[in-house]
């Protein structure tokens, strides 16, 4: 029988609204305070809400897109602990749509220029990688999949070493959409509130490394987590509404801890999707309810802070998770003041202490796609 390697993070780094790194956004969590403000990238006279969580000093104007703006500096501060034999896994929405959104109002549309693999070929230049890398875009489960399929490779021995870069931005295109589907809350999302109407948007990126514990140790690399199990799954329901009785996030939750090879009182928490839309929620609670037999776990979302970041959400997401493990805290969650009846007994308006070494991390995304991360300090 062939070895079944761990899986650990040994390095990260990001930035987003609240700043650069984690800690930053850590401290803003468990503060209450929100990063959302309102948004004078463009114009948002038109459009449902006037908010958004942006990174300060992007130029939307310049010729380098913003997620490149965001990425650079998160890479070249850290490119000494980025091995050149690393697979880079990049995982993205709409990556530099910025770029061609200029273009096709100026009517000089260059496909090649702004698609995923002039995108993915701009990052292993930045990383110093010697191999060639993968795109994976998976709506706003994008990064979390990624962060599944790195250390899928790593498990089964195919590689020992994967770099997952994340990157989404706040732009017209995406912003013009969210306020077509009527899916953007007007003031500031507010999930698990029995009042939330909508999410806001929000922009992030960053980089998590995953090694095998192996070489990990004979590098003598920090070893802050281990991702135990993970879990994909696809509802097919709808263009972009979940299945309502959360059936395939079900499944994604089954299999992850299944692979992880624990139980309910193994977990100390859940980072929820959490976007602040009705239905996601209340699928999310019922899915919970549903694998977890009704007894509740403390569960948070970061997106009334940070916004929805799409196609980043999940590596933000296991970033604050990490951090969570780490101080042992649960954060509370931003926005919410009036806890939505079925969601009391999980979601809290203040921190609490976290009990047990093992957070699970759930994304869901367009499509009915869902992916569900297991980590554990």
């Amino acid at each position: 029988m062939s070895k079944i390697n761990r899986v650990v993070i040994t390095d990260y780094d990001l930035v987003t609204s609240y700043g650069l790194g984690i800690n930053p956004l850590w401290d803003g969590l468990l503060l209450n305070k929100s990063a959302l403000g309102r948004l004078d990238r463009f114009s948002t006279k038109q459009f449902l809400s006037s908010n958004a969580a942006v990174v300060s000093k992007l130029d939307y104007n310049k010729s380098e897109s913003l997620v490149m703006q965001m990425l650079a500096p998160v890479i070249r501060k850290n490119i000494s602990s980025i091995p050149d034999d690393a697979l880079l896994i990049l995982a993205s929405t709409v990556g530099e749509i910025d770029l061609l959104e200029k273009d096709v109002l100026a009517s000089r549309a260059q496909k090649s220029k702004t698609s995923p693999q002039a995108f993915l070929q701009k990052i292993e230049k930045l990383a110093k990688l010697k191999k060639p890398g993968i795109f994976v875009s998976c709506a706003c489960a994008s990064s979390s999949t990624a962060i599944a399929q790195g250390a899928s490779l790593i498990r089964q021995g195919r590689e020992d070493c994967v770099l997952i870069v994340a990157a989404d931005s706040v732009n017209e295109f995406v912003f013009s959409g969210f306020s077509a589907l009527m899916a953007l809350d007007k003031d500031k999302a507010r999930p698990f509130d029995k009042n939330r109407s909508g999410l806001s948007l929000g922009e992030a990126a960053g980089f998590v490394l995953l090694m095998s514990k192996d070489r990990a140790k004979r590098e003598k690399r920090n070893m802050p987590v281990e991702v135990l199990g993970w879990g994909l799954s696809c509802d097919a329901n709808h263009m972009t509404g979940p299945a309502r009785d959360g059936n395939g996030l079900i499944r994604a939750l089954t299999r992850a801890l299944k692979l992880a090879k624990i139980s309910q009182t193994d977990i100390g928490c859940i980072s929820a999707h959490g976007t602040g839309t009705l239905y996601n929620d209340a699928m999310e609670l019922k899915a919970f309810k549903q694998v977890f037999k009704n007894l509740p776990l403390p569960i948070y979302s970061v997106k009334g802070g940070t916004g929805h970041t799409l196609g980043s959400a999940g590596l933000l997401e296991t970033l604050v998770a990490l951090k969570a493990l780490k101080e042992k805290i649960v954060p509370l969650t931003v926005g919410l003041e009036n806890i939505d009846e079925q969601a009391i007994g999980w979601a809290d308006i203040s921190p609490r202490e976290l009990k047990k070494d093992i957070v699970v991390i759930n994304n869901c995304g367009f499509g009915g796609i869902n992916a569900v991360l297991v980590i554990k300090r």
